[in-house]
């Protein structure tokens, strides 16, 4: 695996048979992987990788075959890349997300530039990683993205009119169930536990990506922005504040009787 690892860090060049999108046998850990990469020789290299690490595999070479795919099976999780033929990963992220498929979204490229990186996450992605890349890493990180968010307890974290339950992994606020991506769940998650409260950025960044976040500053931002337009867009009374200099927190709303919705 050590040999494996060096290549997909450092080789992204050549080209080797193309590979076909038929899921292989099924991998130690039961979860499926979508990887959509048009570098055949990277491709084939995930592939490889990705399998010896227990997943099972389906690949696809261009953005247009990929969306196809990932709208026709389900996935634990999508690695994508940006710079894709037909439709590159900006694309296919924002159509994911535009009907509904909430897939997990590992945006993979050799760009770093933080403004791809803002973007890719606006979208919808739920991490990021830039080429030359750790393969173990890769692997830790698709781990968590598939993790399922847990509470202690029962799992229910009520916060006026807000209700998160991280065992199914809902949230509503009144009677408006609330759509949300994995990462804007766990962003919710985070305010909901200290609700009244103000939660620094650094904790709600280590909260959604985990410690040392490649992220910057602005990926944190970008995805505030997109949880409340979700959260607080469709109602008069808005719940998520900000703490200048300091961070964000989830006002307490009391709840409302009858069940008022906006």
């Amino acid at each position: 695996m050590s040999h494996l690892t060096n290549l997909c860090c450092n080789e992204a060049t050549g080209y080797v048979r193309t590979i076909g999108n038929e899921l292989p046998r099924q991998g130690d850990s039961g979860m499926r992987i979508l990887v959509i990469e048009d570098e055949l020789r990277m491709l084939e290299l995930l592939r490889q990788g990705l399998y010896e690490s227990g997943f099972t595999v389906m690949t696809a070479a261009d953005g247009e075959a990929g969306l196809g795919i990932a709208m026709n099976y389900d996935f634990d999780a999508i690695v994508l890349d940006i710079g894709l033929p037909k439709r590159d990963g900006f694309e296919v992220a924002r159509t994911l997300r535009e009907r509904k498929r909430n897939t997990p979204l590992l945006m993979l490229t050799a760009r770093d530039a933080e403004d791809d990186i803002i973007r890719g996450l606006d979208l919808g992605a739920d991490d990021y990683m830039t080429k030359p890349f750790s393969f173990p890493e890769l692997v830790a990180r698709l781990q968590s993205i598939t993790r399922p968010l847990r509470e202690e307890g029962s799992g229910r974290i009520e916060a006026g009119e807000l209700v998160v339950d991280t065992v199914r992994h809902q949230a509503a606020r009144g009677q408006v169930a609330l759509d949300l991506t994995r990462t804007e769940f766990a962003l919710l998650t985070c305010l909901a536990r200290s609700s009244g409260q103000c939660v620094s950025r650094s904790a709600l960044m280590e909260c959604v990506w985990g410690p040392n976040p490649e992220v910057g500053a602005g990926a944190l931002d970008v995805l505030v922005n997109a949880l409340r337009s979700k959260v607080d867009a469709p109602f008069p009374r808005k719940l998520i504040g900000t703490v200048r200099g300091r961070g964000y927190m989830l006002k307490i709303e009391p709840k409302a009787s009858g069940g008022r919705q906006p």
